[in-house]
């Protein structure tokens, strides 16, 4: 079997990373998400975010075998820093969100490969823990590469 390769994706793999971000909503609630407002500014965000060594963002992508330029799959993932603690001296904490490969790409390893690759980002930044929302399909491998469910519990509010 063909180890599966992950590279850093660029400011211009953004309107594929957004693609793929829509690829992610179907496959969580079963709806087809449609491109509009949200996308043009993802894909500004993502252009601003992700260039650059020290960019606090990061994004690893599978590129499809077949079709140059198409994204087969992705991991994206932003390094928050808080004041230090203890346990976290740097302050450092992690967040993934965005794992998603395309339909025809699935079960080839191409999630686990930029998921290795952004945690090996995250911990050659310094940061000792990283948080992940995990959907049923994710779960296994989030399980797989280490992830634990948390102990206290996440609340929020919408503004």
């Amino acid at each position: 079997m063909i180890e599966v390769q992950a590279r850093r994706a660029t400011a211009d793999d953004a309107a594929e990373l957004v693609r793929l971000r829509m690829v992610m909503f179907e496959s969580i609630d079963g709806m087809t998400s449609e491109p509009g407002d949200w996308t043009r500014i993802a894909v500004r965000a993502l252009r601003r975010r992700l260039p650059g060594p020290d960019a606090r963002t990061a994004a690893f992508v599978v590129d499809r075998p077949d079709e140059p330029g198409r994204l087969a799959a992705c991991a994206v993932g932003v390094i928050d820093e808080r004041l230090g603690s203890p346990s976290n001296p740097a302050g450092l904490s992690g967040y993934v969100f965005n794992v998603s490969t395309d339909d025809g790409y699935r079960r080839r390893g191409y999630s686990r490969a930029c998921m290795a690759a952004l945690l090996g980002w995250f911990r050659d930044r310094g940061v000792p823990r990283v948080q992940l929302h995990a959907s049923e399909d994710g779960y296994e491998l989030y399980r797989r590469l280490g992830f634990t469910e948390a102990d206290s519990p996440s609340m929020r509010i919408t503004l």
